[in-house]
């Protein structure tokens, strides 16, 4: 198991060795990505991102209300059937 964790490791940092000593002439054919068009990508995945949460808290919320109105009819039945 250590030895491949160990060539893992050697072959990650040969591949990072390539990456940093890469020069922008050995790579025209690279994609260029704008910083606004990055930010806008972020800020759209957090929106997302909270949109996701709130929708989930508020399902569940009201899954939660609706069990304990449940249980309240039922321990106000039994209360009605012991008397």
């Amino acid at each position: 198991m250590a030895e491949n964790a160990s060539l893992l490791m050697v072959l990650f940092l040969c591949l990072c060795e390539n990456v940093v000593t890469a020069t922008d002439t050995d790579n025209l054919s690279c994609y260029r990505i704008k910083p606004g068009t990055m930010a806008s990508v972020i800020i759209a995945d957090v929106i997302l991102t909270i949109g996701i949460v709130i929708v989930t808290y508020h399902c569940a919320s009201r899954r939660r209300l609706r069990k304990e109105r449940a249980d309240k009819v039922y321990m106000n039945v039994r209360a009605n059937c012991k008397t």
